[in-house]
């Protein structure tokens, strides 16, 4: 089941950048529509990043500092 639910989001991923590509070639309206949302989608999830990178600087996968000095 978690496969089925991971591959859909994948291919939707695929399907909105495949759109993203498109509309900036000049695609149809409903092509433009949908990079719209995919590459408002990147930017929230960019957000997100950045908020949790602030609030928590001592997370996993920081390069080993601790934000302590010696």
């Amino acid at each position: 089941m978690v496969v089925l639910i991971l591959s859909g989001v994948l291919v939707l991923a695929l399907a909105g950048c495949v759109c993203v590509v498109w509309a900036a070639r000049g695609g149809p309206r409903w092509v433009r529509a949908v990079a719209a949302v995919t590459l408002g989608a990147g930017e929230l999830v960019r957000g997100a990043q950045r908020a949790n990178r602030t609030s928590n600087p001592n997370r996993l996968g920081d390069g080993g500092r601790d934000g302590g000095g010696e």
